[in-house]
């Protein structure tokens, strides 16, 4: 809407503001609380541009830390009355944004782009008919309040049995190593034995 009139300003000068608004099909009277309102949007463009250089101040002295949030509390601090909602919108206007932590779950295996998945080399068959013939394992993590927690098993396919199981805080290689050693009859079953 700011955008015809505007355009009736500017033509103002060669046609009637009532042609104008009956051609752009809008009410003069919306026409005429535009102009009235100049005044009230230019100072309030003024004010936001000191919002902004303050908030740009701030957000340095942070260390470009500060979000929407913490800027707030310290223009309320430094005695500026200030809406949340007006200070996000001033941020987002200037390109301003403070750090966020990194909530996002990370992945046991590298995303490289080069890395192919493991092959199937149980061809999705899940089902064994003696002792040792097919195993199978898994790790995963489990967020805790003393941090990441990495459990890793392995599994007779044939008795349904966890024929291993290791936990550390960590999802190195040796995690899954020390569940396969833990599993005695499992090194009977091996090829390699």
């Amino acid at each position: 809407m700011s955008t015809i009139c505007r355009f009736i300003h500017a033509e103002k000068a060669n046609y009637t503001v009532t042609l104008l608004c009956k051609v752009m099909k809008t009410a003069p009277s919306t026409y005429y609380a535009w102009v009235a309102g100049r005044k009230a949007r230019e100072a309030r463009r003024q004010d936001d541009e000191a919002l902004a250089h303050e908030i740009t101040a701030i957000h340095l002295a942070s260390r470009h830390n500060y979000g929407v949030p913490r800027v707030t509390a310290a223009l309320r601090r430094q005695g500026r009355l200030v809406n949340r909602k007006r200070v996000e919108r001033v941020m987002r206007q200037h390109g301003i944004a403070g750090n966020s932590r990194c909530t996002g779950r990370r992945s046991l295996t590298k995303a490289d782009s080069k890395d192919a998945p493991a092959p199937d080399l149980i061809g999705r068959d899940f089902t064994a008919t003696s002792p040792g013939t097919k195993i199978v394992g898994d790790i995963t993590y489990i967020p805790t309040a003393e941090g990441w927690f990495y459990p890793a098993s392995w599994l007779d396919l044939a008795t349904r049995e966890v024929i291993g199981y290791s936990m550390a805080d960590h999802h190195r290689a040796e995690l899954v190593v020390d569940a396969m050693d833990m599993a005695p009859r499992w090194a009977a079953w091996s090829p390699a034995a």
